[in-house]
C-alpha cells in the first residue's frame, strides 16, 4: 500500500460512515484519490481494471447516499467493485487482492457484510436484489433500500430480463442502476446496446411527476390500481410526443436518465431525489470504462484485465513468451479458422468472449461466419442448435464455468436431436485468481450423464487440433471438448489435422505394478509424477490417457481391470461424479476389484490463488500424485 499521505481524504475512510461525514464538495477529491488508489494497486497486483475505474463516482455516490450495509448494493458480475472494496474496510488489505488467502476477486457476503450478494457471473443482480427488496417489504423493513448495479453488457442477458419482468409486477421499491459504458469485456453487442445509446428522459420531468403524484397520494386521489393505469397512459403520451418508446416504463419501471456517471455531485443529488420513491425504478448512467487512465479509455478490451503495467507510462509489462508453448485458446482460435477455411459449414459462436476464447481470429478473417451473441450462454447454445438443425456446423465456445448456465439448453436443444454442435469448454479445471465462481470444476460431472454427447479432453495442443478436426466430421453428433486456461506443452504446436477414433484412449507407457489413468492436460503432470515415483521406488507404472470420458474406451479398461490391482485416476475436475467415478463404476459393473486412488478437485468450492498454489491446495500437484501412488502401493 502506498504511503497514506498520498490520500489525504481516503486515508481516513475506513467505512462508508466516514465517507458520509464529508461535505458534497469534497467528494470529487475522494473520487480522484480512490481512482489513483486503484491504479496504484492494480498496476503491480493484476486484476480487473477498466471496469472499476469506470464506476468510481457511482461507487462513492452510492455509499454516500445509502446507509450501507443496512441498505443493500448488489453488484452484477463484480468486475467493477474494487472501489467498493476499498471504501468498505478493505483498503489496507487490498494489496492481497486475488492472492491465496487474501481479498477475494469478486464481492462475497462471506468476506464482508457490505457485499450484499455473491458475484462472478453476469445478469443476476436484478433478480437477487428484487428478492431482497421483496423480503424487506415482507418484514416491514420499509426504511431498507435495495440497489442493483448492472452494466449494459449484462443487461442483454436473459436473466436480467426475467428479473425486470418480475420487478414490473411484484410490489417493491427496487432501484436499478444501469451502468452504460458500451462495453462488456469486448464491446457490447445487440439491440439493447443500440437502444440504450438513444434513450433519454428529462430529470426535471421526472422530479415534477414525482411531486405531483405524491400530492395526489396524500389527498387520496391516487390509488395503486389508478396509479398503474395513469402510468401506462402517461408513458404512452410521452412516447407519442418524444417519438420514442421507453421499454422500461413500458414495464411500469420508472426511468430516469441518462445522466453523467462521472459527475459525483450530480449523482448524489439524483440518487437522493429518487431513493425514497415508491415502486421499481431505473437510473440510466453513462460512464467510460477505464475512466481517468488514458490507455484504458482508448483500449478498453485490452485494459479489462491488463496484467502488470507501468502506471506512469501506461506500458503493459508482458513477460517474454518467445520459445514458449502457445495458449490453448490461441491454438483453438487458429485451428478453428483453419477448419473453417476447409469446411464452409463451420461457423463460430461465442457469448461476449471473442477475445478471451480467441474466436476474434475467425471474426477478423471470416466476419460473416462468427457470431458474438452477447452475455447469453443459454441462447448461444440454442442458437447453435438452430444453426445445426438447418445444415451449419457451429463451434460454440463458452468458458466451462459459464456453460453451467446453458445446461438445459445442451440437454433439450442439442442432445435430444443429436445435433452436430461442437461445445468448446475453455477455462476447464482450476483457473486461478478468479476463484470459485470461475473454476471450471464441474463440467465433466454435469456433462457425463447426458445421452448422445461425446466428451473429450486433449492432453496437449496436437490432441486439441485433432479432436476439433474429428468433431466436424460427418455423423459425430454433439461433441464437447474441454481444455484449460493457460499454456500447453508443445512449442511446435502445429500438426496435420487427423481423425481421432471417438472413444479410443491410448497407452502412453507400459508398466507392471500400477496403472495411472488421466484425462486432459493434467496428464502431463502425471507423466512427471510417474517418472519421479519410479525413480524413488524402482517400481514400474503404466500410464493411460483416456482422451474421452464418454464414450469410455471399454476395451482398454478391460485390459487395465484384468491386469492391475492398483489404479490411480487423475483429473482436473470434481471427484464427485467425474472421471474417477466413471472408472469406479466401470470396474464395479464388470466385476473388477482393484484398489483405486482418485486425484482431483475435492468436494468444496476452491478459493482464489495461482493455479500452482491451488493444485497444491487440492492435492493435485506432482508431489501429491506421487504421494497418492506411494500410499496406494503400501495398502
Amino acid at each position: 500500500m502506498d504511503n497514506n499521505t498520498a490520500y489525504n481524504l481516503l486515508k481516513d475512510i475506513h467505512t462508508p460512515d466516514n465517507l458520509r461525514q464529508l461535505k458534497p464538495e469534497q467528494l470529487p477529491q475522494v473520487c480522484d484519490e480512490l481512482r489513483q488508489n486503484i491504479i496504484d494497486e492494480v498496476s503491480r497486483n493484476p486484476g480487473h481494471f477498466g471496469s472499476s475505474l469506470g464506476v468510481v463516482e457511482l461507487t462513492v455516490a452510492l455509499h454516500y447516499v445509502f446507509n450501507t450495509p443496512y441498505d443493500r448494493i448488489v453488484w452484477d458480475v463484480g468486475h467493477q467493485a474494487y472501489g467498493h472494496k476499498i471504501l468498505t474496510g478493505r483498503r489496507e488489505n487490498f494489496c492481497t487482492n486475488r492472492k491465496l488467502g487474501g481479498v477475494r476477486p469478486f464481492p462475497s457476503p462471506e468476506e464482508s457484510e457490505y457485499d450484499a450478494f455473491i458475484c462472478g457471473h453476469a445478469s443476476n443482480s436484478i433478480s437477487a436484489a428484487l428478492g431482497m427488496a421483496v423480503a424487506a417489504k415482507s418484514k416491514s423493513e420499509n426504511d431498507r433500500r435495495v440497489v442493483a448495479v448492472i452494466g449494459d453488457g449484462s443487461m442483454g442477458g436473459g436473466l436480467a430480463f426475467e428479473g425486470l419482468n418480475n420487478a414490473s409486477t411484484t410490489p417493491n421499491n427496487l432501484l436499478i442502476i444501469l451502468n452504460d459504458n458500451n462495453m462488456a469485456i469486448d464491446r457490447s453487442v445487440g439491440g439493447m446496446k443500440e437502444y440504450l445509446v438513444e434513450l433519454n428522459t428529462s430529470k426535471w420531468y421526472n422530479l415534477w411527476r414525482y411531486r405531483i403524484s405524491q400530492k395526489f397520494m396524500e389527498w387520496g386521489w391516487l390509488t395503486t390500481s389508478m396509479k398503474k393505469r395513469i402510468l401506462r397512459f402517461n408513458n404512452s403520451l410521452k412516447s407519442l410526443f418524444s417519438n420514442q418508446q421507453n421499454v422500461f416504463e413500458g414495464m411500469d419501471i420508472r426511468y430516469f436518465g441518462p445522466v453523467d456517471g462521472h459527475n459525483v455531485k450530480n449523482l448524489v443529488q439524483v440518487l437522493s431525489a429518487i431513493k425514497d420513491m415508491e415502486g421499481p425504478k431505473l437510473l440510466h448512467i453513462h460512464t467510460t470504462k477505464g475512466k481517468g487512465f488514458a490507455p484504458a479509455e482508448q483500449a478498453a478490451t485490452e485494459w479489462h484485465a491488463p496484467g502488470v503495467f507501468d502506471k506512469e507510462t501506461g506500458e503493459r509489462i508482458v513477460s517474454d513468451t518467445e520459445g514458449m508453448p502457445p495458449l490453448f485458446q490461441d491454438v483453438f482460435g487458429r485451428t478453428l479458422l483453419e477448419l473453417a477455411e476447409q469446411n464452409p459449414r463451420i461457423v463460430g459462436v461465442t457469448p461476449a468472449m471473442p477475445s478471451g476464447c480467441s474466436m476474434n481470429i475467425l471474426m477478423k478473417a471470416l466476419p460473416d461466419r462468427a457470431f458474438d451473441v452477447g452475455i447469453a450462454e443459454g441462447h448461444a447454445v440454442t442458437f447453435s442448435a438452430g444453426l445445426a438443425k438447418d445444415g451449419l456446423l457451429p463451434f460454440c465456445n463458452i468458458y466451462s464455468s459459464f456453460m453451467q448456465r446453458a445446461y438445459d439448453n445442451i440437454i433439450h436443444d442439442v442432445a435430444i436431436l443429436k445435433l452436430p454442435v461442437v461445445l468448446c469448454l475453455d477455462r476447464a479445471g482450476l483457473v486461478g485468481e478468479d476463484g470459485p465462481t470461475h473454476h471450471g470444476a464441474f463440467d465433466l460431472a454435469y456433462l457425463r450423464p447426458i445421452p448422445n454427447l461425446t466428451i473429450a479432453s486433449p492432453m496437449d495442443e496436437h490432441e486439441l487440433r485433432r479432436m476439433m478436426y474429428t468433431a466436424q466430421l460427418p455423423d459425430k453428433g454433439p461433441f464437447a471438448i474441454r481444455y484449460p486456461r493457460g499454456r500447453g506443452v508443445l512449442v511446435d504446436w502445429q500438426c496435420p489435422l487427423e481423425e481421432v477414433q471417438v472413444g479410443k484412449g491410448r497407452r502412453l507407457k507400459e508398466g507392471m505394478e500400477m496403472a495411472v489413468l488421466t484425462l486432459g492436460p493434467i496428464g502431463n503432470m502425471a507423466t512427471r509424477a510417474i517418472a519421479r515415483f519410479e525413480q524413488e521406488t524402482g517400481l514400474s507404472v503404466a500410464h493411460y490417457d483416456l482422451r474421452f470420458l464418454k464414450p469410455l474406451d471399454e476395451e482398454m479398461l478391460h485390459e487395465i481391470g484384468s491386469q492391475f490391482t492398483r489404479i490411480v485416476t487423475v483429473e482436473d475436475g470434481v471427484l464427485k461424479g467425474g472421471m474417477g467415478a466413471a472408472i469406479l463404476e466401470f470396474m464395479a459393473d464388470n466385476g473388477y476389484t482393484p484398489r483405486v486412488a482418485r486425484v482431483g478437485i475435492p468436494d468444496n468450492f476452491v478459493e482464489h490463488g495461482s493455479v500452482k498454489e491451488l493444485y497444491h491446495l487440492c492435492k493435485m500437484d506432482e508431489e501429491s500424485i506421487v504421494k497418492a501412488m506411494k500410499e496406494l502401493r503400501n495398502e
